[in-house]
């Protein structure tokens, strides 16, 4: 896939500036969030391994920052044979392939946790598009080529998309999140952030399903 050359000052709402902030804050964040969530994340190793797993982080390429590959990272929550026909398939809400301990991980956003390293290492943000794999992206460019334009930032693990849009499990939910992601684009702001931030954080606390 190509790099998008889009002129970032007038397709980003953020300025350099405060892009420099974002990244900033993304480093000291992600590396206060893996100290103090350490035991966390020794508890749910604990549980994969006694449920069974025996590769507990799940690595899969997906499409970055200037369309760019990279590995994410998440506790793996599903069945080694998830995809044994190598055809890619969405993550549903109520997905079969869930393993007990998976579900529960999933349902409380757990599995996510490894990202805070993809975020330590400039592959990822804490606020911005989810990130896509190769194959769903082509189909998506296929309906709306304008995807490139997420290609001007970091994908992040929360975004508005994220928690008002669900699980993206039809090609219709793909692009209603497109389009909000594009306006968060053009909208964004450390201020915005913070706020996509706490209400992230609210949901969990809530237990409410995003």
């Amino acid at each position: 896939m190509n790099q998008v050359s889009v002129n970032m000052e007038i397709c980003d709402g953020m300025n350099a500036e405060a892009r420099t902030v974002k990244r900033w804050c993304d480093v000291v964040c992600a590396l206060l969030g893996m100290l103090v969530l350490s035991p966390v994340f020794l508890l749910v190793y604990i549980l994969l391994k006694c449920e069974g797993t025996n590769s507990v982080i799940f690595r899969q390429e997906r499409i970055g920052y200037k369309g760019r590959p990279f590995s994410i990272l998440k506790f793996r929550t599903m069945r080694m044979d998830s995809e044994r026909d190598g055809q890619p398939r969405l993550a549903e809400k109520e997905d079969d392939r869930l393993t007990r301990v998976g579900k529960f991980l999933r349902e409380h956003h757990l599995d996510e946790l490894p990202q805070l390293w993809n975020v330590l290492v400039g592959e990822m943000s804490f606020v911005g598009p989810r990130p896509e794999r190769r194959y769903f992206i082509d189909l998506i460019r296929k309906e709306n080529p304008d995807y490139d334009y997420l290609f001007l930032m970091r994908p992040g693990l929360t975004s508005k998309a994220t928690l008002y849009n669900g699980y993206t499990d039809t090609m219709q939910k793909m692009l209603i999140r497109l389009q909000m992601d594009l306006e968060y684009l053009q909208q964004r702001s450390l201020w915005l952030d913070v706020k996509i931030i706490f209400t992230t954080i609210s949901f969990i606390l809530k237990g409410k399903k995003f």
